[in-house]
């Protein structure tokens, strides 16, 4: 099975409690990596982990019991720059899915065979992440010139709904290939 590699950093709450009841629900193998703990997170992962075994328990021993757990993982990096990032790359294996608002990030794991969404639902692959990786570094270079503010538009309720369709259609499709 696929598995997805998740740039905790950058998904917002909000997209992430969907990926998190996305992941839970069809018991997806995912690595979350974040440079602090993340509560919500966790909570997912022990309550996936006990709802895996409670149809286990009085069935099997304690040996059999510990054994099952949840195929999320988080882990925490040390505080850097790019520590995540650079987590999730040697982690990562072709035909994945990774999730991160960082383009660099992004290209970095399509480099690597995965196909990536950002967290407004912009899937990036191999052919479009150069071209999305050139616009991002040639506006760097204009703010830092001071040709522009840096200015990120606010999340709507359509960013959220385009993040849980890309979401869905691409877990289709790597489910699909297998």
């Amino acid at each position: 099975m696929f598995k997805v590699y998740v740039d905790s950093d950058s998904l917002p709450e909000r997209q992430r409690a969907l990926l998190l009841k996305r992941l839970v629900r069809d018991c997806i193998p995912a690595l979350f990596a974040a440079d602090r703990p993340l509560k919500d997170v966790s909570s997912a992962i022990a309550c996936h982990t006990a709802a895996l075994r409670a149809p286990m328990r009085g069935l099997a021993d304690v040996e059999e019991l510990r054994r099952i757990r949840s195929p999320l993982e988080l882990v925490v990096v040390e505080k850097g720059n790019d520590s995540a990032d650079d987590y999730l790359v040697s982690a990562a294996e072709p035909g994945g899915l990774c999730i991160t608002h960082d383009i660099p990030l992004a290209a970095r794991m399509v480099g690597k065979g995965l196909v990536v969404i950002d967290d407004r639902g912009n899937v990036y692959d191999r052919s479009n992440i150069a071209e999305r990786l050139g616009m991002r570094n040639f506006m760097k270079d204009m703010r830092e010139n001071g040709f522009f503010e840096e200015r990120q538009k606010r999340f709507t309720a359509k960013d959220v709904e385009n993040f849980a369709n890309a979401l869905d259609r691409m877990i289709h499709r790597l489910s699909s290939n297998e």
